[in-house]
């Protein structure tokens, strides 16, 4: 892949909301290092986010899951915290409501402040196991973002669950 057109995401933590844009596709083999940026901000008390798609190309279901995960953790949250993705595009949009995960972030189409972003450093992993965790984790958060994505990731499940196990 072309270093331009390298997946990246873009992040302005001291924003409030927080920014996070996404530029390229997102998926299994850069997302950690978003899970672990959320994670972060949470053990920092930062509880709202918003996430920008306008140049997001894709997104996987593991991306996927991994958004779920942590919309899921903002709003048991202790104050509750909010997911708000903004300029998703159609395709994008469409996997977002397929999953169901609409129910759980906010969707908007306003603009996103230009905020003062700087790229995460995402290496991709290069520990299968680790990367089996990490889909794994992400898709039981979309079984339990919506019942219905069980019988849709049963299979990935049941592999990613046997690799894992493995170790």
């Amino acid at each position: 892949m072309p270093e331009a057109a390298k997946p990246v995401f873009l992040v302005d933590a001291a924003a409030e909301p927080a920014l996070v844009r996404v530029e390229g596709r997102a998926c299994f083999q850069n997302c950690g290092c978003l899970r672990d940026f959320f994670t972060e901000m949470a053990r920092q008390g930062r509880c709202r986010f918003v996430l920008d798609l306008a140049g997001c190309t894709g997104m996987d279901s593991t991306f996927l899951g991994v958004l779920a995960g942590v919309a899921l953790g903002l709003r048991t949250g202790s104050p509750p915290g909010s997911l708000v993705v903004r300029r998703a595009g159609p395709r994008n949009l469409e996997l977002i409501q397929n999953l169901g995960l609409h129910k759980l972030l906010t969707v908007e189409t306003g603009d996103c402040p230009a905020g003062d972003c700087a790229a995460l450093d995402c290496p991709p992993e290069k520990n299968e196991l680790i990367n089996a965790k990490l889909a794994l984790e992400a898709h039981q958060h979309l079984v339990a973002a919506d019942a219905a994505n069980g019988a849709r990731f049963q299979d990935v499940l049941a592999f990613l669950q046997k690799r894992v196990q493995q170790g």
